[in-house]
């Protein structure tokens, strides 16, 4: 009798397991979305300063790699639909990923699941310094990803580095620190929790 209320049980406690790892994808597509929403147009370039990217890192830190993938491909998948999670400046749906930011959109998972991944390399040194060049590296291939798409669309290195990557550079600078504070911070205090 005691061997199908412990498989019941068993089964009932992935289900659950299941449901909440669902639940925690949604909610970290949902918080970069409102990451999206603090947004800074800059008159002197189509793609604007906005919180997205520091959404992206702390949720690859976060996370981990698949489930912070899973939450970007989510949130792409979600604004392709017409849903309001991209940035408000741009048109928004397919066009937003067809746009000048479409390079920097394409690319969240990958980085979400780079940093996330490099984060997690070595479970006992989940550090700041690991957090920060975590974000780093993930940074490098998002814009990567980004300025290629701009000189697409620009058929200009030269416009791409002036459109995507000159203005943003202290700012980036700000947000890798910022999420790579958090995350090891949490790190911390999940350590010293019983």
């Amino acid at each position: 009798m005691a061997k199908p209320v412990t498989g019941i049980l068993a089964t009932q406690s992935r289900a659950l397991d299941g449901a909440g790892q669902v639940v925690i994808v949604v909610a970290a597509s949902m918080f970069v979305a409102l990451c999206a929403r603090v947004t800074l147009p800059l008159p002197f370039t189509p793609v604007p300063l906005t919180l997205q990217n520091f959404g992206v890192l702390l949720v690859g830190l976060m996370l981990g790699p698949r489930r912070a993938f899973a939450a970007l491909v989510l949130y792409l998948a979600e604004g392709s639909m017409g849903m309001p999670v991209f940035n408000p400046m741009g048109p928004g749906g397919i066009a937003q990923l067809l746009g000048p930011t479409g390079g920097f959109l394409l690319a969240y998972p990958f980085v979400a699941g780079i940093a996330g991944w490099i984060f997690e390399s070595q479970k006992q040194n989940k550090t700041f310094a690991r957090a920060a060049l975590a974000c780093l590296l993930a940074e490098i291939f998002l814009f990567t990803c980004g300025l290629a798409w701009l000189a697409v669309l620009t058929h200009s290195i030269a416009q791409a580095f002036r459109f995507g990557l000159y203005w943003f550079v202290f700012a980036e600078v700000i947000k890798i620190m910022s999420a790579a504070a958090l995350a090891s911070g949490w790190q911390r205090f999940q350590k010293v929790q019983p």
